[in-house]
């Protein structure tokens, strides 16, 4: 366990004149809050908010950090109050605690809701103190270290979100560090086969690396000497899931892989820079493609060096960064470095025209009310390499690798984008979709008549472009699907001798409306329109509404058409119940075979009702968001009916496995739909069986009697079962 002098230690080392006795204050308070509290692995509670605290006094933060970094988890884990914070160690301290509280304490519906909620929640909290996510992903490293004590499906799903959305983030921070070890630690957890392949090969290779490393460092240093050049030179192998990320990109195998060893020159100023990049590229011929000058073309989170790839000795290839020692200070430590805690941490907008992805993000989440919306476009700003384009007057614009001219359009205003009719990209006139390559100059083409149409969003890359194009799109349908409601309203009323227009005029349907949950009659009306309700339905309460005389009849409801009757016979029968609504179709996507249990969300289908899906389907991430609706099982009488789910298993290739597994679901009563297995070269075999069960619980159950068998070394559910 790390001792509170350590974390004084190396405040002081960057820090002579800083504020120790705060640090000490708020390690005594934290100490006393969670006293008698463990952690899963069984030491004390403190062990964590100590890591957390030398973390944060590691990458450079002051003593404010630091101290709310010891106090993160006092107001959600202990009786200790944010005013309690406020008044023993400042209202500073205490708004980073309160931040870092307020992202952990939101009741939601479901845990998907609570994750998107929860991110949403930290990366706005930006807007107010950096700290407060500086903590967040310090927190989040030391219970990246601490997994192994946690069950394996929470683990999987822990490291899943650390390298879809922390790590990422870290990575657009700049915080070089955090990032590869929080891509590490999730490797190993996602990919536990292929994180040890890797680290045992690299522990059999270490030897020959560590002389090749020894040996280019040696005469990288000659060269500077002979040349007079004062630099620093440090070399070192690429860490395990940068190196399977280059496996997986060049689809090589492990022995196949040359250049895993990276190296790095530091020198004083940017002259130096470009006199060692010479100096190299004179000594060794470097690789066609692989130099970028991220000096002139600062990577949008403050980056900047020289990157060249060589053949060096022995026919290896190298990678060599050349950078100052105040850009290797900024690339190691990112938004640490860069703002240095101004106006206590609050982002200003001199820094965020350095972070301008940061500012698109605090400007869009407004018009992203629904937490998976804003969880997918934060996907596609953190996910990016750039790519630097140049606008006709010369500007500097950057967008994510693969950016079309829309993306461009879209970037430099909105309704340069909504009336895009074209593009020209180095003076020639190319197609929409043509992706932006490095130095391209873009000039787009305007037509007041052109407007967003669907088909564009399989072209963008960018969030800020998906969004504004989602946005039109979205207006205009609801604006068509107003128009066919009024018109289904209408010809059902006729039937029923209810005029709609009239009941428009007259304020009735808005009493529907307002009896309905509906914000006004046009939401009603848009409802019809998305086949979110039936007219039936909305017709039966607006006849009670105009006809007081006849209400009790009328809240009977009316004889349903024969097609009606089928599509509820058919939802019912799938013990499946949209919120607020009746007498729509729906079916089971083969994607995701949601059971009973399993938490659920429903997707309109143009024409094919509603498509029900596990809310954790890999597919709903890329639907479109106004389509997606609330769905939920309904009750238990009507989910005795047997529902098809998978199972995959890994086991090792001896005789029996196979019966082991059968015995066991017979032994459960579990009737087999269908069984495969393959042997794998390395002695294991993998093992796909669909079998029926009444509900998630049971599946699980299942699983779990499965994994306790002696031959299985894992047991998932299949999420790729037909």
């Amino acid at each position: 366990m790390i001792r509170i002098q350590e974390i004084l230690d190396k405040v002081a080392a960057g820090n002579p004149d800083a504020d120790l006795e705060l640090i000490q204050r708020a390690y005594v308070f934290a100490a006393t809050a969670h006293a008698g509290q463990t952690r899963l692995s069984g030491e004390p509670y403190l062990s964590h908010p100590l890591a957390v605290a030398y973390t944060l006094a590691e990458m450079g933060f002051d003593e404010p950090t630091v101290a709310a970094g010891l106090l993160h988890d006092t107001v959600e884990d202990t009786k200790a109050t944010i005013e309690e914070l406020d008044e023993n160690f400042g209202e500073e301290v205490a708004d980073i605690v309160d931040g870092v509280t307020k992202i952990s304490l939101i009741p939601f519906d479901n845990k998907e809701e609570a994750q998107a909620e929860n991110i949403r929640k930290m990366i706005l909290a930006m807007s107010h103190d950096m700290r407060v996510l500086m903590v967040k992903l310090a927190d989040r490293l030391h219970n990246m270290r601490t997994l192994d004590f946690q069950k394996a499906y929470k683990q999987r799903r822990i490291a899943q979100e650390t390298m879809d959305i922390y790590a990422p983030l870290a990575n657009r921070l700049g915080l070089y560090l955090l990032k590869r070890d929080l891509e590490d630690l999730s490797f190993k957890y996602l990919q536990p086969d292929i994180y040890n392949q890797i680290d045992h090969w690299l522990d059999k290779h270490q030897v020959v690396e560590k002389k090749i490393i020894e040996k280019v460092v040696s005469l990288i240093r000659d060269l500077l000497d002979s040349n007079k050049v004062n630099g620093q030179v440090y070399g070192r192998i690429k860490h395990k899931y940068s190196i399977w990320k280059k496996m997986q990109s060049q689809n090589l195998t492990l022995d196949e892989m040359h250049d895993i060893m990276a190296f790095r020159v530091l020198v004083k100023d940017i002259k130096d820079c470009y006199a060692v990049l010479g100096l190299v590229h004179s000594q060794w011929k470097p690789v066609h493609g692989r130099f970028k000058d991220y000096i002139s073309m600062p990577k949008s989170n403050g980056y900047q060096s020289l990157h060249t790839t060589v053949i060096g000795p022995e026919g290896e290839r190298i990678e060599i960064q050349i950078r100052t020692e105040d850009m290797h200070r900024q690339a190691e430590h990112g938004v640490a470095a860069h703002w240095l805690y101004k106006e206590k941490g609050r982002v200003n907008p001199r820094d965020l025209e350095q972070f301008s992805w940061l500012r698109e993000i605090f400007e869009r989440q407004g018009d992203e009310a629904d937490s998976r919306e804003f969880m997918h476009s934060l996907k596609l700003d953190l996910f990016k390499d750039e790519v630097y384009v140049y606008t006709p007057a010369g500007q500097v614009k950057e967008l994510p690798e693969g950016a079309t001219p829309l993306d461009f359009a879209f970037l430099i205003h909105t309704k340069v984008g909504h009336h895009c009719a074209g593009a020209k990209i180095n003076g020639r006139l190319m197609p929409l979709s043509t992706p932006l390559k490095n130095g391209d100059t873009v000039e787009i083409i305007t037509d007041p008549a052109r407007n967003p149409n669907r088909d564009w969003l399989k072209m963008v890359k960018t969030a800020r472009a998906r969004t504004r194009i989602q946005r039109y799109l979205r207006t205009e349908e609801r604006a068509h699907a107003i128009t066919l409601g009024r018109d289904m309203l209408e010809k059902e009323g006729r039937k029923m001798n209810l005029n709609v227009s009239r009941a428009t005029k007259d304020g009735h349907l808005a009493i529907v409306a307002q009896d309905m949950n509906f914000e006004n009659a046009d939401e009603l009306t848009a409802a019809v329109g998305y086949a979110h309700i039936t007219p039936r339905r909305v017709l039966n309460k607006l006849y009670a509404v105009m006809h007081p005389e006849a209400a009790a009849a009328a809240e009977q409801p009316a004889a349903p058409s024969i097609k009606e009757s089928k599509e509820t016979a058919k939802r019912k029968s799938e013990g499946v119940g949209i919120s607020g609504v009746d007498g729509v179709l729906m079916r089971f996507a083969k994607c995701c075979n949601p059971v009973p249990g399993d938490p659920i969300i429903g997707y309109i289908s143009r024409g094919m009702g509603v498509t029900v899906h596990r809310s954790d389907c890999a597919n709903v991430a890329n639907m479109e968001p106004e389509r997606l609706i609330s769905v939920h099982w309904d009750g238990a009488e009507e989910q005795q009916k047997p529902y098809e789910a998978g199972i995959f298993i890994l086991a090792k290739n001896e005789r029996g496995v196979l019966a082991d597994v059968t015995r066991t679901l017979a032994g459960a009563d579990i009737n087999i739909m269908s069984l495969t297995a393959v042997s794998l070269l390395d002695g294991r075999s993998e093992i796909h069986v669909t079998v029926e069960v009444k509900d998630a619980s049971q599946l699980y159950e299942l699983i779990e009697a499965i994994r306790k068998l002696p031959l299985i070394l894992e047991a998932v559910r299949d999420t790729e079962d037909a």
